[in-house]
């Protein structure tokens, strides 16, 4: 073989590594076709983590590679029919304005997405948005507006800018805003808006769905379908995350490295975290007996899903000042507490004096009451902190969604669903640490901050109950209140997560009777 053959042989037998496209598109390609990182993963054979870490920046080689971009070029494909379906015309009344991305006309709110996102109604993919929510602008073509409830379809606008812009706009409408109304969502059709009547939900259809073929996988069977629900609420819960968060403005890094105070000192022992659990009994009662009503709080870890949790990997920092931009664990020395005699310790039952690393909505807390509205306490000492950028709505579609459903399970006397939801945060809360039931997420700050959140909401309830002239008894845990006086004045009974039940009624105090000459 010549030399000039060895280099043809050479080339011909040489490997290119199969390109794929930018990281940023790779997120954007899965959630545009509603797929969850646990069902691509599924299919590729690898973790939910894995792809993650795909769409955050490292990329896979070998035969991983050869698939992942297969899917990925299959997206795009699938995507691009899609669009084509969605045939363009001159449409006077709204037109389009390439280099703005705007559409004009009787309708000034409409804009053109650089790359499609999926209708809050349907689903599916579209490029455009109303206010800021990404839905159909032809009725007809909608799968979540029922057609007969809507004018007849209307031309389209012209097509979308070239999908070679740098960014995807993710906008939302502001509430009580131009577009939306109660729920927050409106079609276009004709220059004009209708709102559809009851616009499914798809995430709320997962739960019914999940319930209804339990069901029928066990033949009716309330207890086994109940226990099977229960057994697979960790999997179905991530699942559930995982599509509210498609669409979201915000990137969470799912396995972050950990400082040692969020690491366990031991295989079986804890981590340096003080989560503010309060264990607090009222220390002396006026004379007398006193009838004591013990109360539950609701969804007490549900409610809790709603605080501020930081999205990246958490970043060291030392000095007093708190960002409240950011969130959370803190080592503080905590103010002395001058108030045991009515109220129990905001940073829980603890013996031992000195510094300890406690979560944002402890500090948060702490903050709070030693400013002049409450004035209960000095503020507490900030020595060091480990936070990242937070958002308060980081689980909000998540919570919400479990919020309805186990709304409704109680409305309809659901038992099936209601367990299987409560399973779900439940276990979600449990298992965020570090945990073999759940490898999706690994957020042990997570864990703690949703853990105090729960803390600080019964202390609150704590405190309005003082307030409003109850006299506190105890506070146990993250739903458990104790109160003597008319507390149905004060807090809403039923079963809602605003709400309250009696859990036990007792009595209290002096029962023993006096004669004329003792009183």
């Amino acid at each position: 073989m010549t030399d000039f053959g060895a280099i043809d042989a050479l080339l011909a037998g040489a490997w290119r590594q199969v390109p794929l496209p930018p990281v940023g598109e790779r997120r954007i390609l899965r959630e545009e076709l509603n797929l969850s990182r646990a069902r691509l993963a599924q299919v590729l054979g690898v973790s939910p983590s894995t792809v993650g870490g795909w769409e955050s920046g490292r990329d896979p080689s070998g035969e991983m590679r050869v698939k992942y971009a297969y899917f990925l070029d299959g997206a795009k494909a699938q995507l691009a029919a899609d669009s084509a379906r969605q045939a363009p015309v001159d449409e006077p009344e709204a037109q389009v304005v390439a280099d703005t991305g705007r559409a004009v006309g009787q309708d000034d709110d409409v804009s053109v997405l650089a790359t499609p996102q999926p209708c809050v109604l349907c689903g599916q993919p579209v490029r455009y948005q109303v206010a800021g929510f990404p839905q159909h602008l032809d009725a007809a073509g909608c799968a979540g507006a029922p057609v007969d409830a809507l004018p007849a379809a209307e031309p389209t606008p012209a097509a979308a800018p070239a999908a070679a812009a740098a960014g995807v706009r993710r906008g939302r409408g502001r509430a009580g805003g131009p577009g939306q109304e109660a729920r927050g969502v409106k079609v276009v059709a004709a220059g004009r808006r209708v709102r559809p009547a009851d616009a499914p939900d798809p995430l709320a259809a997962r739960v019914s769905s999940a319930v209804a073929a339990a069901l029928a996988e066990h033949g009716g069977d309330v207890a086994q379908a109940t226990a099977a629900l229960v057994k697979r609420a960790i999997p179905d819960a991530m699942e559930l995350l995982d599509q509210s968060r498609v669409g979201g403005r915000y990137d969470i890094v799912a396995h972050p490295w950990l400082p040692d105070v969020l690491r366990k000192q031991s295989a079986r022992g804890a981590d340096q975290i003080w989560e503010g659990r309060p264990k607090w009994t009222r220390p002396e009662l006026p004379p007398g007996e006193h009838e004591v009503t013990a109360l539950d709080i609701n969804g007490a870890y549900l409610s809790a899903l709603k605080t501020h949790l930081p999205l990246g990997q958490l970043e060291h920092s030392e000095g007093g000042q708190h960002d409240r931009r950011r969130a959370g664990v803190h080592l503080i020395t905590p103010p002395d507490w001058d108030h045991d005699a009515c109220l129990p310790n905001p940073i829980g039952s603890r013996d031992e004096p000195g510094p300890l690393w406690v979560t944002e909505p402890t500090l948060r807390l702490l903050l709070r009451i030693c400013g002049p509205k409450y004035a209960l306490c000095d503020p507490p000492v900030i020595h060091e902190s480990w936070t990242s950028g937070a958002t308060e709505g980081l689980l909000e579609k998540f919570r919400i969604t479990l919020k309805d459903a186990r709304d409704k399970a109680i409305a309809d006397g659901d038992d099936v669903t209601l367990e299987y939801v409560k399973a779900m945060y439940s276990k979600f809360v449990s298992t965020l640490g570090e945990s073999n039931y759940n490898r999706e997420v690994y957020r042990t700050d997570w864990m703690h901050l949703i853990r105090s959140q729960a803390f600080a909401n019964l202390w609150w309830k704590a405190h309005r109950a003082y307030d409003e002239g109850l006299m506190v008894v105890r506070a146990m845990g993250t739903d458990e209140l104790h109160v003597a006086g008319d507390w149905r004045a004060v807090f809403p009974e039923g079963r809602g997560v605003s709400e309250v039940k009696v859990k036990d009624v007792y009595t209290v105090g002096d029962t023993t009777p006096t004669t004329p000459e003792e009183a």
